[in-house]
C-alpha cells in the first residue's frame, strides 16, 4: 500500500473520531517542505552564482550587476528553477537576488507557509537598493502578493502559476489527504493560528496592487487551476494576463513568452502577449 494511501485511509477512520489529532498531524505535513536537491541542467547556473546571507539569517543566490529583481521560488522550489530567466535578466543588465524561503535550502527555519514567504521578502528588500521588480513562483507568487500588502516596494510584480486565494489552497490539501469535516475545519482554524491570520483574508480580491503586473498561467497546470490567474487579473487593475497553452506548473518557467513578457514589462515596453479565454 502507497504511502499517501495508508494516510488517506487512517484520516478517513481516525479523523472522524479524533479529528483535531490527525488535524495536527496533517498541519505538520502541509507545513514541512522537503529539501529538494536541484537538477542537473541547475548546475551551471549555481556555479556562477554568489551566495548571500541576509537578515535573520536568510540565504539568497545573486547574479550580475545593476537595477535589482527579487526572485521568490514556490513550495519545495529553488532558485535555479528560474535559471532562463535568471540569465535573461543578467544578459539585461538587471542584478538577480534569488532567495532561499524560510524552512528551504539554506535558510533557517523546519516549517514554512504563504506569511513567513512574505516576510522574508521584506527582509530581503529592507538590504537591498530599491526593487525595479519582484517575481514569484507558486507560493511565492501568492507571497509576493501578500508582501506587497505588508509593505513591500516594488516597481513591477510578476506572478508564475501563483494561487488567488489560500483558503483554496488549505481545502485542496485537506481533500487530497481524506480529511473528514471535523478533522478539515480543524485543520482549517490550526493553520490560521500558525500564520496569524485568518485565511479568508489571504485572498486577492481584498489586496490593493497598484503597481504594474504580469500574471502568467499554463492551462495545463495540474497543480494550482488556471481560473486562478483570471480572478488575480480581475483584482488588479494594471495587471496583463498571459495564458499559455501548455507548460505545466513548473516548465512555464522557462517558457520565451513568459521571459519576453517580464523583459517587456521592466523595459515598460507594451506586452505583446497572447491572452486566451
Amino acid at each position: 500500500m502507497s504511502t499517501l494511501k495508508w494516510v488517506r485511509g487512517v484520516n478517513g477512520t481516525l479523523g472522524w473520531f479524533a479529528p483535531k489529532l490527525v488535524a495536527s498531524k496533517m498541519r505538520l505535513a502541509f507545513m514541512t517542505p522537503r529539501d529538494l536537491p536541484p537538477r542537473d541542467w541547475e548546475l551551471p547556473l549555481l556555479a556562477k552564482s554568489e551566495r548571500i546571507t541576509l537578515r535573520f539569517g536568510l540565504s539568497a543566490l545573486r547574479w550580475g550587476q545593476g537595477p535589482a529583481v527579487l526572485l521568490m521560488h514556490g513550495w519545495e522550489g529553488r532558485p535555479t528553477q528560474f535559471a532562463s530567466l535568471i540569465t535573461a535578466l543578467v544578459d539585461a543588465g538587471y542584478t538577480v537576488v534569488a532567495l532561499d524561503g524560510p524552512a528551504h535550502g539554506r535558510s533557517p527555519g523546519n516549517e514554512a507557509n504563504v506569511v513567513l514567504f512574505a516576510r522574508a521578502m521584506l527582509e530581503a528588500a529592507a538590504e537591498l537598493p530599491p526593487l525595479q521588480a519582484v517575481i514569484g513562483h507558486s507560493m511565492g507568487g501568492a507571497s509576493a502578493m501578500l508582501a506587497v500588502q505588508l509593505g513591500l516596494r516594488t516597481e513591477t510584480l510578476v506572478t508564475i502559476a501563483a494561487p488567488a486565494r489560500i483558503l483554496g489552497v488549505l481545502r485542496g490539501f485537506a481533500r487530497y489527504v481524506r480529511l473528514p469535516p471535523k478533522a478539515r475545519s480543524a485543520f482549517i482554524r490550526q493553520v490560521e493560528k500558525d500564520v496569524g491570520m485568518r485565511a479568508a483574508a489571504l485572498d486577492v480580491s481584498h489586496y490593493q496592487l497598484d503597481m504594474p503586473g504580469l500574471i502568467v498561467h499554463a492551462e495545463d497546470d495540474c497543480f494550482v487551476p488556471v481560473k486562478e490567474s483570471q480572478l488575480i487579473n480581475e483584482a488588479w487593475f494594471d495587471s496583463r494576463l498571459l495564458r499559455l497553452e501548455e507548460g505545466g506548473h513548473q516548465r512555464v518557467l522557462a517558457d520565451p513568452r513568459v521571459i519576453d513578457g517580464v523583459l517587456s514589462l521592466l523595459a515598460g515596453r507594451s506586452l505583446q502577449s497572447r491572452q486566451s479565454a
